[in-house]
Formats: C-alpha cells, sequence, structure tokens
C-alpha cells in the first residue's frame, strides 16, 4: 500500500498538528464539474457511473485533478446502493432524483426485509474502492461512505426523496415495531457495508444522516443517533477502531452534545451552527467539519472569501477543523468559484496553527 503524501485530515482527525486547515467538499465529484458532465454521459446513465469501475474511479479522481488543494477524494458512489442491493428496485428520473420500484408500502414487505449478500451484491462499490486506491497512489486518504440507517429507512418507505416525511412519520409512531425492524435490518447492512469498504481501502468513513434533522427532539436519538452509534460499536468490534468515523446530520446542531457521545471522531456540522459553539460542546476532543453555505459558491471571489475567512476565524486557533461546505455543493457552482475557496482556506488558515 502506498505511503500517504498528504496525510492532514487524518492527522487533524487524531487532533494533531497540521500547517494549515485541511479541506474537501462534499459532492466535489460531481454536476458542477463538465469533466464529470463528460464522464456521466458517456456512461449513460448514473447508476451506470457508479456501477462501472473505471468509470467511478475516473468521476473521483476529477476534482483531485483539477484542484491540488483538495487534501481527500471521497468513493463515488451513492447512499441508496444498499437498498438496491434488497431489491427495491433503485432507479433515477431525470430532473426528480432517485425513485423506487418497490417501496416498503405494507406489512408484508417490511416483515420480508432482509439483510442483503453485502460483498456479493456490492462488490461493484468495494472494486471501485480498491481502483481508486489504487490511482490515488498515496496523494490523499479516501473517504467511504454510506447513509444513515433512518435516512434510507426515509427513502425506502416514501419511495423517493423530496417528500414531507408523512408516511414514514407515521409509521414510526403509528407501528414502531415495523420501524424498529427496518432500522435493524439496515444498520446490520451499513455496519457489513462500511467494513468492506475499509477491506478495500478506504482510510476514512462517514455516515450521512441527510434526514435526521427532520425528527422531533425526543426521536432523534431512538430513531437515528442509537443506530448511528450501533454501526460505530459494530466496526469497532469487528477491528476497525482505529479508522475514523465522521457522522453527520444535516440540520441536527441542536443535538451536537449528544452526537459527541457517538464513538465518533468527528462530527459534520451544517451552516446553520457556530463552530465556536460547536467546539466548546465537544471540548476539543472530537474534530469538527464544515460549516460552508454550499450556496455562497454561487456568488463572487469576494463574498466567497469573506465567509471563508470568517468561519476560519469563528473555530480560531488550534488543531481539530476540516474545512467543508455545510452540505452537498450545488450542481450551478462556476469550478472557478472552489478553487478561489480552496486557495482562500490554504493562504488564510496557517495562522491558526501556530
Amino acid at each position: 500500500m502506498s505511503v500517504l503524501k498528504n496525510d492532514s485530515i487524518l492527522r487533524t482527525l487524531r487532533g494533531e498538528k497540521t500547517s494549515y486547515t485541511p479541506s474537501w467538499i462534499m459532492r466535489q465529484a460531481g454536476r458542477y464539474l463538465p469533466e464529470y458532465r463528460a464522464t456521466r454521459k458517456n456512461a449513460g446513465s448514473f447508476l451506470e457511473l457508479c456501477k462501472n469501475t473505471d468509470f467511478a474511479t475516473e468521476v473521483t479522481l476529477q476534482p483531485l485533478d483539477r484542484f491540488p488543494y483538495l487534501d481527500a477524494s471521497i468513493l463515488f458512489s451513492d447512499i441508496l446502493t444498499i437498498p438496491d442491493a434488497m431489491g427495491l428496485g433503485l432507479h433515477f428520473v431525470e430532473g426528480e432524483g432517485p425513485k423506487f420500484s418497490h417501496p416498503l408500502k405494507d406489512e408484508s414487505s417490511i416483515q420480508k426485509l432482509d439483510i442483503p449478500n453485502v460483498e456479493e451484491e456490492l462488490s461493484y462499490v468495494f472494486q471501485a474502492v480498491k481502483s481508486i486506491k489504487q490511482a490515488l497512489n498515496g496523494r490523499v486518504p479516501l473517504i467511504g461512505f454510506a447513509g444513515s440507517p433512518w435516512t434510507l429507512a426515509t427513502y425506502m418507505v416514501e419511495g423517493q426523496g423530496g417528500t414531507d416525511f408523512l408516511t414514514i412519520k407515521k409509521m414510526a409512531y403509528a407501528r414502531p415495531d415495523l420501524m424498529e425492524h427496518i432500522l435493524k435490518i439496515t444498520t446490520e447492512s451499513v455496519s457489513r457495508y462500511l467494513a468492506l469498504q475499509i477491506n478495500a481501502g478506504a482510510d476514512v468513513v462517514m455516515i450521512f444522516d441527510s434526514w435526521g434533522g427532520v425528527l422531533a427532539d425526543r426521536e432523534y436519538e431512538p430513531l437515528s443517533l442509537n443506530y448511528m452509534k450501533v454501526i460505530i460499536q459494530n466496526l469497532n468490534l469487528m477491528g476497525y477502531e482505529n479508522t475514523p468515523k465522521i457522522i453527520f446530520t444535516k440540520g441536527g446542531g441542536q443535538w451536537l452534545h449528544k452526537q459527541a457521545k457517538s464513538g465518533a471522531q468527528a462530527l459534520g456540522v451544517d451552516w446553520q451552527t457556530s463552530l465556536s459553539n460547536a467546539r466548546q460542546i465537544v471540548k476539543d476532543k472530537l474534530t469538527l467539519q464544515g460549516n460552508l453555505d454550499p450556496a455562497i459558491l454561487l456568488s463572487n471571489p469576494k463574498a466567497i472569501e469573506g465567509a471563508a475567512k470568517a468561519i476560519l476565524d469563528d473555530y480560531g486557533i488550534g488543531e481539530r477543523h476540516i474545512f467543508n461546505l455545510g452540505h452537498g455543493i450545488t450542481q450551478f457552482t462556476p469550478p472557478e468559484n472552489v478553487q478561489c475557496l480552496l486557495e482562500t482556506i490554504r493562504d488564510y488558515s496557517p495562522q491558526f496553527h501556530i
């Protein structure tokens, strides 16, 4: 295995000293890049892009080739690979996003839900991890990921994204037994999935809890956070305690004090939460990742520079900060604005690492 030439993110996750604040961008391989759009066209479909090892490797490396100041790569895949492996019939509708042909709409389909043969059904993901790792040749660490059980369940029950979550919330309140079954099966599946990504070469794993923030305050722990904790515990028991784990609940800043006890090494923070407040909560015992509003990248260099500096100022002097967006980059972002952001971070952040 290649020795990492740039391990600044791994050092930051361990709380060790770095000479600047490292950064990567959620959805950094994506539609805002013309080279990605060209590869996506060649692939024919988004799923083919994910399932073809060569294409997945190519698009994972595209942002690194364009932006030399990125400090990590992230596997090009989708959080819905697991429900797809469960036979729910994932497909993408142009302009509408992901949909399932066989969502979990009745009790019998939920009772039949079982852990898929992750190693076999999702072998294309692990092949991509191996291929990307080889192509990186030690440039930067590789981040593997999965959706949180709650987030996956929302898609599996609602049948698509962009909903009001009333179907799954009704189930959670009226039939907690069915909800628990879905979440337990999904938790076990995610645990195996992330373990196999680490085996294939992922240096860090991240759990995206994209929809945890829609839960009522008293439901967040029992329906979302507790299952992410189990995944972290499972990975540690499987021998991956030294692989850093990041959890990110979008819209979940009010629960950072609870997330801090999850066993994760880092917490993702969205733009609705002050980093200095978050830092006081975690007391520098955990790394914080975030938290620029992605919409700022649609503006202009002066605004981007000011916003990036404000976030670095807000975190202040010290280690344990990975600069990122507070959610995925929008497809309408001009690539030169990303370059401006990354240059600002690299130029301005060394003063905080004295």
